[in-house]
């Protein structure tokens, strides 16, 4: 081994060019920033009729920090955006229940499972990031896939607790669907697949660009 610092995303590659690799401060500023891309893109956001879970550019920010960051600095930065909305920063995505707002009572709420994911996910894609996936089209895309899984396999589980009876009256949205199973699918699934599509094609086509261009840049 000889010791030297070796690249494994696009930001690791342009610190080690600039000789700010694991520079603390640095990875402190990224972390923050990243947090308040994520927020900023979770303004971009709207509810389908009949759904409980916002449609927005919040998941998009969420994997491309990750694939840019890496699998540390990318959970890192999702943990300081769950943080300042916990404490009431207005930086998650519209809900018709609370808008824009912040606060704990985000993380028990329908979207709750949504953002606890949103670390796993980030930690899975850049894992991946790490290891090469997002300098090819359909690596990337599959990165982006892996990651919107994540998110799915902890959210809807989640959201499947209000369309249960009597006990979770109090919280239990009106949705008009007979099979509970079914009525969380169109929820909190359906509705978001087109749009997550052109959200993974989007970074499919924008990350190995982005290498493309750092490889003539160093050439």
């Amino acid at each position: 081994m000889n010791g030297q610092a070796t690249a494994t995303t696009m930001v690791d590659t342009l610190l080690l060019k600039a000789g700010l690799h694991r520079n603390l401060a640095v990875d402190l500023a990224l972390i923050v920033g990243f947090s308040w891309f994520v927020a900023l893109c979770a303004r971009i956001s709207f509810l389908i009729p009949g759904t409980a879970v916002p449609i927005s550019g919040q998941t998009f920010a969420v994997l491309l920090a990750a694939a840019l960051l890496g699998s540390r600095r990318g959970s890192l930065s999702i943990m300081a955006y769950l943080a300042q909305g916990a404490i009431g920063l207005p930086v998650f995505a519209f809900t018709a229940t609370m808008g824009y707002g912040g606060g704990a009572a985000r993380f028990a709420g329908p979207t709750g499972g949504y953002l606890i994911a949103f670390v796993a996910a980030a930690f899975v894609g850049g894992f991946l990031a790490e290891r090469g996936w997002g300098r090819r089209f359909w690596t990337t895309a599959l990165a982006m896939l892996c990651g919107n899984a994540v998110i799915y396999l902890f959210g809807l589980p989640w959201l499947a607790r209000f369309f249960a009876p009597a006990w979770l009256s109090g919280w239990q949205l009106d949705f008009k669907y007979l099979d509970p199973t079914n009525g969380v699918l169109l929820a909190g699934l359906y509705p978001f697949i087109p749009g997550d599509l052109i959200k993974l094609i989007l970074a499919a086509v924008a990350l190995p660009s982005g290498w493309a261009l750092l490889s003539r840049l160093r050439g």
